[in-house]
């Protein structure tokens, strides 16, 4: 590890990811206590391991795990971070487009693989949380066996797409093995309501343990750093998240 930083509760560090020739950066979290404790995957918007990201990595160590953050665009765009301009967003959507499924899987696999090596993650206790195009992720990473509980924030287009191409996301509910919570803006304009709907039913259909949760919050209201930041929103929704990892996480064996 390098770049460590400690405050009274927490240490933070960059670190790498090997997968096959490629190492992912990474941004890690962790509990300064001694002990094992669960680990979260922290799954980007499609603006990078922004700040944003990295202060709910830390806000998830400061609750007892340890959380990882890895670099989406490592393939095509090596340490890539931004802001929310309208550039930003071009820039952004821009690498988000050449991502693949496939590709994104392996690397949250490795990710996984990661948090295994580190002698204070209990391996049996692993969950993911993303926003944007990182709750779209999220809900493609519900299926791996390992992801025993999912937070996924307004994760756009799971009804309609995945990302590289092919059947849609949503097409592969029935995989998911653990409990999925789904945030959504009911103002959000890039998410119509029937999409929301929609998802809910192939949850329901398949028994898929989860809550949807709807808000009168625009895309991105859990972003402090954005226009469309809904205090109110946000304060339910964390709540929410640290119900759920609370149940399926911090029980395991």
């Amino acid at each position: 590890m390098t770049n460590t930083a400690t405050d009274a509760a927490i240490r933070t560090s960059y670190v790498k990811i090997p997968n096959g020739g490629l190492q992912i950066d990474a941004y890690l979290a962790e509990p300064s206590g001694e002990g094992r404790f669960p680990a979260i995957i922290v799954v980007q918007e499609i603006f990078g391991v922004n700040i944003h990201i990295r202060e709910v990595t830390e806000r998830l160590a400061k609750e007892g795990y340890v959380a990882i953050a890895p670099a989406i665009f490592q393939r095509t765009a090596p340490g890539f971070e931004t802001g929310y301009t309208p550039e930003d967003i071009q820039l952004s959507r821009k690498y988000k487009e050449q991502t693949t499924a496939g590709e994104i899987l392996s690397d949250i696999q490795a990710t996984i693989a990661k948090l295994k090596t580190l002698l204070n993650v209990n391996a049996n206790a692993i969950g993911s949380i993303g926003f944007c195009f990182g709750g779209h992720i999220v809900y493609l990473a519900a299926t791996l066996p390992e992801i025993k509980a999912t937070a996924s924030f307004y994760g756009g287009g799971i009804t309609n797409s995945t990302p590289g191409g092919g059947a849609p996301t949503i097409t592969r509910t029935p995989d998911i093995k653990g409990t999925l919570y789904a945030f959504f803006g009911t103002q959000d304009k890039g998410i119509p309501q029937e999409q929301t709907e929609q998802i809910e039913a192939e949850l329901t259909k398949y028994q898929i343990p989860h809550q949807i949760f709807r808000y009168p919050a625009e895309h991105g209201f859990f972003c402090n750093h954005r226009n469309s930041y809904n205090a109110e929103a946000t304060a339910d929704a964390w709540s929410k998240v640290k119900e759920l990892f609370q149940k399926e996480l911090q029980t395991a064996a």
